[in-house]
């Protein structure tokens, strides 16, 4: 890893890059997004502060825990000054994201046991199947595959 002297207080986007893990597309996506900025200098180049990589770490770690980039520009927008995250700013927000992701986990787990059972009707049962009927709104017109062959018909009469 590219070790950058104490003395320097601005990264370039590719050391930026390299120091963080995160690709320079990343970055500018990133800025783009608010969630980082930089300065430009008189050549038109991107410099960022030095502590630009702990905002850009705290930004994969709530990727990688599944937090929407939505959720994590309005959590840094919401810190002093826009400074950086510090360890009591990541414990706050992580615990007020937990229940979202535990909201999050049952909604998978239910996903993962309704997928089981309609793999094996073979047509997705729309009377029946969370998939492709959620709350059985298809089943109050008309029952199972009828409905299939009825949108395969539209297909072939278009």
């Amino acid at each position: 890893m590219q070790r950058i002297p104490e003395k320097i207080h601005e990264l370039t986007v590719g050391q930026l890059s390299a120091r963080s893990g995160a690709a320079v597309s990343a970055l500018h996506f990133y800025e783009s997004k608010g969630l980082i900025s930089s300065r430009r200098t008189a050549g038109n180049q991107r410099r960022y502060s030095r502590d630009t990589l702990r905002r850009v770490a705290f930004i994969r770690a709530a990727q990688r825990v599944g937090i929407p980039l939505a959720t994590i520009r309005a959590a840094l927008a919401e810190l002093p000054e826009e400074r950086t995250p510090t360890r009591d700013d990541w414990a706050h927000l992580s615990e007020t994201w937990r229940s979202e992701l535990d909201e999050r986990i049952r909604q998978l787990n239910r996903l993962r046991d309704h997928l089981t059972d309609c793999i094996g009707c073979g047509c997705l049962s729309l009377d029946s199947c969370v998939l492709s009927n959620p709350d059985d709104i298809a089943g109050e017109r008309r029952a199972g595959s009828r409905l299939m062959a009825e949108r395969a018909g539209r297909k072939e009469d278009s």
